[in-house]
């Protein structure tokens, strides 16, 4: 009769192949290595040689000297001793070096030898000697982000901050000095006059999501969750034209500026060519699996990029409609997208608390060139600066700044603690970011500082929870700023003119404009 196995849950198999696994390692846990006596001397006597040798040649007493004789491991050294040893008188011993010998100067018995030091002599003596390495390392302190982005282009510094210990020439003989090195300073912020505002324009029946504003800077134009697209005039804010076709909210819109053509994408999962000229739909560019939330035109190429939710980015040719590359590697859905005709040509960011990453896009492999995993939440947001090869994103943990074209980190702007949905950055180094909770924060791209928050009010009848900011752009001329906002309206920002730095100074500190890196 076969016996019956018993059958045991993977809980309890698992289980006990660990408890297996301890009991034969168990034995050998924290076992120290026993110590080779011959290795042990041989890395005594390398150690002696690499780290001391500068000091070995000191002085020493009689009953010294012959107890590092007897503990030295390298046969060398021990040789050495006692020749020195055998060489000269008790208390007659050998200096630093012996003299060099000069024109005309020849070496006697009372030049080559020098007689015993006092203890204040040996201790000048080894104040005199160059540092050795060890005591370089032990000296050296870890230097500050800050501290770093001061110095950038000078030489490493190996010493603290405040003090550095220079080896000075003075007669031909090396001394080392204690000299004060001044505190590094924080770069004072550019001043920017104050912004504020000076239109709302109503018209919208939902969230105003998106804007974009025309090459020619007569007309900008607005999606919305109310499915329609509204194009205004700049200057007076009258509304111009409305455009409908979509059939749920509209995320994203572009003007191109080679041909009159207006793009627009939406939560339809719908990417639409208008054609400007008949005010009507010319083309579809179908593949999308979910909602559209974003989308950009190649400044160089008629070439169109779009993100969407189904964690994809997809490059499409304007004309032919055809699906160039589909950019795979995010995780989660894609919030936003970038284009640029230099390297990287595209960049995307991640709407996502599993996948925060951003990524710079190889357009003509259509493969990810790299990839920058700093942000701890969700990157709804970028922007490229208009003039620097560099570019930012937001996302609620902070703003960053990055450097093309390997995405190399600059530095952090914190403070607006908030969901940021969108940036903006002018020529004149004037940052902005929205927020979901209304609070719109001016920044000084050089240095990161702070030197501007709005919080503007709300349309009369809509709630106080309907400040969110959801798309912010300059005009061309750089001198106004355009908001779509969660209160169904689009409001317009200018400079102060009557501002002086004199009526607004910098109320700046150092210590906020420190950067850190994470």
């Amino acid at each position: 009769m076969v016996e019956e196995v018993q059958k045991h849950s993977v809980h309890t198999l698992v289980f006990r192949s660990l408890k297996r696994t301890h009991d034969m390692f168990v034995a050998d846990h924290a076992k120290p290595v026993s110590t080779d006596e011959e290795s042990h001397k041989l890395k005594m006597a390398a150690k002696l040689r690499a780290e001391y040798s500068a000091v070995l040649h000191m002085p020493l007493l009689k009953e010294e000297r012959d107890k590092v004789v007897q503990h030295l491991g390298s046969e060398y050294i021990q040789q050495s001793y006692a020749e020195s040893s055998g060489k000269y008188p008790e208390y007659l011993i050998t200096g630093t070096h012996p003299y060099p010998s000069g024109p005309g100067v020849a070496l006697t018995a009372d030049t080559q030898m020098q007689k015993m030091p006092t203890q204040s002599g040996v201790q000048s003596l080894a104040l005199a000697l160059p540092p050795s390495q060890a005591r370089q390392d032990a000296s050296r302190t870890a230097a500050g982000v800050a501290d770093i982005h001061g110095h950038a282009g000078n030489a490493e510094r190996s010493q603290p901050p405040l003090h550095s210990m220079a080896l000075m020439e003075a007669g031909g003989t090396k001394s080392s000095a204690l000299v004060s090195r001044k505190a590094p300073t924080m770069p004072k912020p550019q001043w920017h006059p104050p912004w504020k505002l000076y239109r709302v324009i109503s018209g919208h029946l939902g969230w105003v999501r998106c804007i974009a504003v025309e090459p020619g800077n007569e007309w900008f134009v607005t999606g919305s969750a109310d499915r329609t697209i509204k194009i205004w005039d700049l200057a007076s804010g009258k509304l111009k034209l409305s455009l409908t076709g979509h059939i749920s909210t509209v995320r994203g819109v572009a003007v191109s500026a080679r041909s009159p053509y207006l793009f627009s994408c939406g939560e339809d999962k719908q990417v639409k060519c208008w054609d400007l000229e008949y005010n009507k739909v010319i083309r579809h560019y179908h593949g999308h699996l979910s909602a559209v939330y974003d989308l950009d035109l190649h400044p160089t190429i008629d070439v169109l990029v779009t993100c969407s939710r189904d964690s994809t980015a997809r490059v499409w040719d304007i004309r032919t409609k055809a699906n160039v590359h589909t950019l795979t590697g995010h995780t989660n859905t894609v919030a936003t997208v970038k284009c640029q005709a230099a390297e990287p040509q595209i960049i995307t960011g991640k709407n996502s608390f599993h996948d925060t990453t951003i990524r710079l896009w190889d357009l003509i492999a259509g493969k990810t060139r790299a990839t920058l995993t700093n942000h701890k939440k969700s990157v709804r947001a970028l922007i490229l600066h208009p003039r620097q090869y560099t570019f930012a994103s937001g996302s609620p943990d902070n703003i960053k700044q990055w450097k093309f074209p390997d995405g190399s980190f600059i530095q952090n702007l914190s403070g607006h603690n908030a969901i940021i949905n969108t940036l903006a950055v002018n020529s004149d180094g004037v940052l902005v970011s929205g927020a979901d909770n209304g609070t719109i924060h001016m920044w000084d791209w050089r240095t990161g500082y702070n030197f501007q928050r709005i919080h503007a009010a709300v349309q009369p009848g809509s709630l106080d929870s309907e400040s969110g900011i959801f798309s912010c752009v300059f005009d061309h001329s750089e001198s106004r700023l355009i908001t779509a906002e969660a209160d169904k309206t689009i409001k317009v920002y200018k400079e102060d003119d009557t501002a002086t730095e004199e009526s607004h100074p910098i109320n700046w500190k150092p210590e906020i404009l420190k950067r850190k890196r994470f």
